[in-house]
């Protein structure tokens, strides 16, 4: 992948969204469609940004019974997206059958520990393996299921990287040197995952809320 920043277009109004992408179109090599997109724009915003001629990374992080998944890669199947997101902690079964329904050209990746987590708010949830531990059992379970890759924070790419080496790796939770960290616990910057061995660098707030967004991804794109 020649550029491997997507944009996480995480805009509410679609008119906004269409007109960042387009001035960022240049110095992306795809765009992140998330939950609040979607549940806003549905099948017609994706459209509206698939008409720019970027890949759509639909981060839709399901997480259900493994029918109910399976139902929802297929009713995706027709917005033909490059990559989509799965919970890891979904299951084997879950994840076996979303990559079965998933489109050809869809890599399915499982989503192991979000980035605004730390290792406090998963003891909360009952979990005792560290975040590293943790992450690289969801790995581990996501790499028998015959999934893609995973979503994993920049802190544990390297290691994932060493334990799956052909493996499509997707690190958000991104922020260049100098920039707030805001809501995300587990950061490093673009270059240093890039350079541990990530697939694809979602990046959204350093970019989308900059003064000159297309000057802002200009710049990350030139650290890679």
């Amino acid at each position: 992948m020649s550029n491997p920043v997507y944009l996480a277009l995480d805009v509410p109004r679609l008119h906004d969204a269409v007109a960042l992408a387009k001035q960022v179109k240049d110095h992306v090599g795809g765009v992140k469609l998330g939950l609040e997109f979607f549940n806003a724009h549905g099948a017609h915003g994706v459209h509206m940004i698939a008409q720019l001629g970027l890949p759509i990374f639909l981060d839709l992080k399901l997480h259900d019974i493994p029918n109910t998944v399976a139902g929802a890669m297929q009713a995706i199947h027709v917005l033909e997206p490059a990559i989509v997101t799965v919970h890891a902690c979904g299951g084997r079964a879950m994840m076996e059958d979303a990559k079965a329904a998933a489109g050809e050209n869809t890599k399915v990746v499982g989503v192991t520990m979000l980035t605004s987590l730390d290792e406090r708010d998963i003891r909360d949830m009952g979990i005792n393996d560290s975040p590293e531990d943790h992450v690289l059992r969801l790995a581990d379970l996501a790499h028998s299921a015959g999934l893609d890759g995973v979503v994993c924070s920049g802190q544990e790419i390297s290691m994932v990287h060493k334990q799956w080496k052909d493996g499509f790796f997707v690190v958000p939770g991104l922020r260049p040197e100098g920039s707030t960290v805001g809501d995300q616990k587990r950061v490093v910057t673009p270059r240093q995952a890039r350079d541990d061995g990530a697939s694809v660098l979602v990046i959204g707030r350093p970019i989308s809320r900059a003064e000159d967004p297309a000057a802002a991804a200009r710049a990350i794109e030139a650290t890679l």
